[in-house]
C-alpha cells in the first residue's frame, strides 16, 4: 500500500504546452483591457449601490424610531389628559374663574340694548 502511494506521489504529471493550440490567439484566452475595465466598473457600481442601500435602510430605521417615540409621547399625553379629565368628572361642574352666570367674561359686561 505504501509503495502505491509513493508511486502516485512521485509520478510526474505531464507539463502544459507552452504554446496555444493552432487557431487560438492570446486575445481569445485573456479578457484583456476591456474585460478589466468592465470588471472594475461592476465592482465600483456594486460598492456604490451597497453604500446607498445601507444609507437608505438607516434612514428608514431612524424614521421608524422617531415615529415610535412620537406615538409614545402622544399616548402618554392622552393618558395624562384622560387622568386630568377623570379628576374633573369626579366633582360637580365648576365654572371657570373667567366666566359668569350672565355669560360675560373678563369683567366686561354686555352692552345694553
Amino acid at each position: 500500500m505504501h509503495s502505491l502511494l509513493l508511486r502516485l506521489a512521485t509520478t510526474p504529471t505531464p507539463l502544459p504546452t507552452p504554446t496555444l493550440r493552432d487557431g487560438i490567439s492570446e486575445d481569445q484566452v485573456t479578457p484583456g483591457l476591456l474585460g478589466f475595465i468592465m470588471t472594475a466598473f461592476f465592482v465600483v457600481a456594486t460598492a456604490l449601490l451597497i453604500v446607498d442601500m445601507v444609507r437608505r435602510i438607516r434612514r428608514v430605521r431612524y424614521r421608524a424610531q422617531v415615529e415610535e417615540e412620537r406615538m409614545a409621547a402622544a399616548a402618554a399625553a392622552d393618558v395624562e389628559a384622560a387622568e386630568g379629565q377623570d379628576g374633573l368628572d369626579d366633582g360637580a361642574h365648576r365654572p371657570s374663574r373667567d366666566s359668569r352666570e350672565d355669560g360675560s367674561s373678563n369683567g366686561l359686561s354686555r352692552p345694553r340694548e
